[in-house]
């Protein structure tokens, strides 16, 4: 279940918002993505506890981004049993104008596209372990 995650202070010119949690410990090449959304309105400043679920309503303009795991929504952490401390980087990007992208887009591409019009960018890294 994703978490409940707050952001405040966007900065000026913020069109839009962009939500993403990436394991860059996952036993892979390139980490592993677990989420990613985007295109979020600029006046939303909260998500809500489950909104990564696939049955969550998004508000319209709203994209989500297939995660490593092949779906829609959001992959709890699951690093294999006795693996060392995963790290899970939850990102708020401020995007200059929403990325031009539907359904299905894959997280990877997603993020490439969101780099280059991130304004600004706020992490949150819990760590788990099975």
């Amino acid at each position: 279940m994703s978490p409940q995650l707050s952001w405040s202070d966007a900065p000026e010119g913020t069109q839009a918002f962009a939500v993403s949690c990436f394991d860059p410990d996952a036993p892979t090449p390139a980490g592993f993505w677990h989420w990613t959304v985007l295109n979020l309105p600029p006046t939303q400043t909260s998500i809500p506890r489950d909104f990564g679920n696939i049955d969550f309503p998004l508000p319209p303009g709203a994209v989500r981004a297939v995660n490593d795991g092949g779906t829609l929504g959001f992959i709890g952490a699951a690093p294999p049993p006795g693996d060392h401390p995963h790290r899970y980087v939850f990102a708020v990007h401020a995007l200059d104008e929403p990325i031009q992208a539907t359904d299905g887009i894959g997280c990877t591409p997603a993020a490439f596209m969101s780099v280059f019009h991130t304004i600004a960018r706020a992490t949150l890294t819990p760590t788990y372990q099975r």
